[in-house]
């Protein structure tokens, strides 16, 4: 990593969604571009077991260095591999720590054996009874109803599943639960109290982060306009905590202690693309403090991301040494990568049995 260029360095800086289940000319010519740290792969990218571990060989055949070969794989509304192994339950169909720790191993392995190593999960939102009635298609999504439990079953799962090699990720900091709308469609304006910000949202991170398990996490596109750490643009609008040097740098470094990888949610989002363009929300999320830059469909969006970050670092609105600091995190959490699994039809087909009998079990 230290030998890389600075068109190399900030390749590292962004993880992408490539455009379809292969790699076609076009796909092909957007990597040697942007030479990116992740690529993230989505339910259009996953048609049959083996083509996905092909395409997944393919990536890391053409990257520079070992790159991060992820996925959204929670289960329930989000599961991308529904289409080739069986469908997954929902975390909020968890009960107990060791479901959540049998989840992360079954999810590990099958992620091993189709070639990935990092998983974007688990969501550590708190959703209690009293935040059950929001529509922000988060419900199913959260481990438990409490910031307990929320807590213990995060824990046990994203262990199970690093143990068995796959990178987790808490998401979606610094805490979605009580958003009233899908941050894919608006931004959320959370508004919970400075109390209950500190008491309830942040518990689980603050508890998981302290163990210092924990590799990456992710940061949600959200305003809390009741706390005191919540920025205003310069035009007068509440700052998304993506993209925000309090929530980030001052909460999540600082208060927290947190020196691990940090990552934006997809920066495609309408809220963020609407109010400061792709370019301009990629610049500020990395002087906010995040390390990698989520650009999970548009092409031309990953283009223009990357030629606004190179074109701060060549008039000094971004230093090389905060680019540096980022590669630096980059490089400690790819220390923990995995090779993939042999490739095991047969056992793919005994890890589908074993998600259908915990399914069964669960209740």
């Amino acid at each position: 990593m230290s030998s890389l260029t600075i068109e190399q360095k900030v390749g590292q800086l962004f993880f992408i969604g490539i455009p379809g289940p292969d790699i076609d000319q076009l796909t092909r010519e957007l990597l040697d571009r942007i030479q990116p740290g992740d690529v993230c792969l989505f339910s259009r990218n996953i048609r049959e077991r083996s083509q996905t571990r092909e395409l997944l060989d393919t990536l890391r055949e053409l990257s520079t260095v070992e790159p991060f070969l992820s996925v959204d794989q929670e289960g329930g509304l989000v599961d991308r591999l529904r289409r080739i192994v069986t469908p997954m339950p929902a975390a909020n169909r968890i009960q107990t720590a060791d479901e959540a720790a049998e989840f992360g191993r079954m999810i590990a392995e099958t992620l091993l054996i189709l070639g990935f190593n990092m998983n974007f999960a688990p969501v550590v939102d708190v959703v209690d009874s009293a935040r059950e009635r929001f529509s922000n298609g988060l419900h199913s999504r959260a481990f438990g109803r409490s910031k307990e439990q929320a807590t213990e079953f995060a824990s046990s799962f994203i262990s199970s599943m690093q143990s068995a090699g796959i990178i987790g990720c808490l998401k979606h900091f610094p805490g979605l639960g009580a958003s009233e709308v899908d941050s894919h469609k608006e931004l959320p304006s959370v508004s919970v109290s400075e109390e209950e910000f500190y008491e309830t949202d942040l518990f689980p991170y603050k508890a998981l982060i302290s163990d210092a398990t924990v590799k990456s996490v992710m940061v949600a596109h959200a305003a809390f306009p009741n706390i005191r750490l919540q920025e205003a643009d310069q035009n007068g609008k509440l700052l998304p905590s993506s993209l925000s040097p309090s929530i980030i740098s001052n909460l999540l470094r600082g208060e927290f202690g947190y020196d691990g990888l940090v990552l934006t949610d997809d920066l495609e989002m309408g809220a963020i693309v609407e109010n400061y363009g792709i370019g301009e929300a990629c610049k500020m999320a990395i002087l906010a403090g995040a390390d990698m830059l989520a650009i999970c469909a548009g092409v031309d969006a990953i283009d223009e991301g990357h030629a606004a970050i190179t074109e701060a670092i060549e008039t000094g609105d971004i230093g090389e040494d905060r680019i540096d600091e980022s590669i630096a995190r980059i490089s400690s959490a790819r220390t923990s990568l995995q090779k993939p699994l042999q490739f095991d039809e047969e056992r793919l087909d005994s890890l589908s049995d074993e998600v259908a009998d915990f399914t069964a079990r669960l209740k």
